[in-house]
């Protein structure tokens, strides 16, 4: 029996994708805190941890602490594989949480315990679920350590398994878009920004009806079992405002360097004050850096308070990985001379979780990357 549209509408609800943004570990946490700060809205912002003290202090909508009886919510003590039994132990608990979920961003620090660790697990249950799943890790700074750099890199060979797209973003990348005299908050809270654009940009293509409407169905065809993908978003205004917003959004350096010509799947989400020919350029740019095989599905959202403006975010999929991370990270990101990292006062920002449970950090603690994973009470009894 067919049913008039306006009448339907009428009689229910709008019924809209349900989308679930869930951080692991301290660094996955700490990008939650900056999600909820933002006022993004329709997504449901969650986090995990191991750390009992430390989730304490998330700002999330939920928050889940995971292993008790392995680590006491003391946390996993930089250990993979703690993480990993962690979130086994508490895995019907994670799929209870997943329920009537349609896609599901996964975030954390790759390279240290919990996020290492739980993350595939998490992953694993969604896939279980037939829910979209897209994860956004970090690789560590290259300060860190190789010990770090090697756990990274094998859990992020491990996730990419059990995710339908994974974006990556290598930290070190940091060093050649801030300025030199910058201190650590700022530092990670850019990081924690690149998600914010990820799922602002998919929540905004999803819900906000357009011109060219791109739905829920076209992102999972674009983005369901395709491995390596990268998302990037773009402003510009002015006459070559469609150009310029585009080519920001290609070459966003926060994210893996890649070939366009090897993607199987581009999708865009043009918002702002645009008319046709804006529409076209985007376009034919996205044409001269992608091949011809490649599905391209453009989505308009007409902004008219952005007055001369246009946002054009992309997101590309089914990407082929060139060399390991490891491998990625010993021939591009050498450090740079010259460029450091100021340590963190007081004065400098306001509180925020993300600054390591609020103490302050000198050259030492930068350095220090088993810091990290030592849990929030042994942190307070070392001040």
């Amino acid at each position: 029996m067919l049913e008039v549209l306006d009448n339907a509408l009428q009689g229910e609800a709008l019924q809209r994708a349900v989308i679930k943004v869930i951080g692991v570990g301290g660094g996955g946490c700490n990008a939650i805190d900056n999600m909820k700060r933002s006022g993004i809205e329709g997504v449901e912002l969650i986090c995990i941890n191991t750390d009992l003290q430390s989730l304490q202090k998330a700002q999330a909508d939920q928050r889940i602490v995971i292993g008790r009886n392995l680590t006491r919510g003391l946390g996993a003590g930089g250990k993979p594989e703690i993480g990993r039994s962690a979130a086994e132990e508490d895995r019907a608990a994670i799929g209870e949480l997943l329920e009537g979920t349609d896609m599901l961003f996964i975030t954390t620090g790759m390279g240290g315990g919990t996020g290492t660790g739980a993350i595939p697990v998490i992953a694993e249950i969604a896939r279980e679920k037939g829910i979209l799943t897209v994860a956004v890790v970090t690789r560590p700074f290259a300060y860190e350590g190789s010990k770090r750099m090697k756990i990274a890199e094998e859990g992020i060979r491990t996730l990419v398994e059990s995710v339908d797209s994974l974006i990556t973003i290598p930290n070190e990348k940091l060093l050649t878009i801030l300025e030199e005299d910058v201190c650590m908050v700022e530092a990670y809270a850019k990081v924690d920004d690149v998600l914010l654009g990820a799922v602002r940009g998919i929540s905004d293509i999803i819900q906000k009806a357009g011109l060219q409407n791109v739905d829920f169905a076209d992102i999972k065809t674009m983005m369901s079992q395709m491995g390596m993908a990268v998302m990037g978003s773009g402003s510009a205004s002015g006459p070559n405002r469609a150009r310029e917003a585009t080519e920001a959004a290609i070459h966003n350096p926060l994210l893996e360097d890649v070939n366009l010509q090897g993607a199987r799947g581009i999708l865009v989400n043009i918002t702002g004050d645009f008319g046709p020919r804006d529409v076209k350029a985007v376009a034919e740019m996205l044409g001269t850096f992608s091949s011809e095989e490649a599905d391209i599905k453009i989505g308009t959202v007409v902004d008219r308070d952005k007055q001369g403006e246009l946002q054009v975010t992309v997101i590309v999929t089914g990407l082929e990985r060139p060399h390991s991370v490891l491998e990625k990270t010993r021939e591009t990101l050498a450090p740079q001379a010259g460029r450091t990292l100021r340590a963190l006062s007081v004065a400098d920002v306001e509180p925020r979780p993300l600054a390591r449970g609020g103490q302050r950090l000198n050259a030492a603690a930068a350095v220090d990357s088993d810091y990290l994973d030592i849990p929030a009470w042994l942190r307070n009894q070392a001040d």
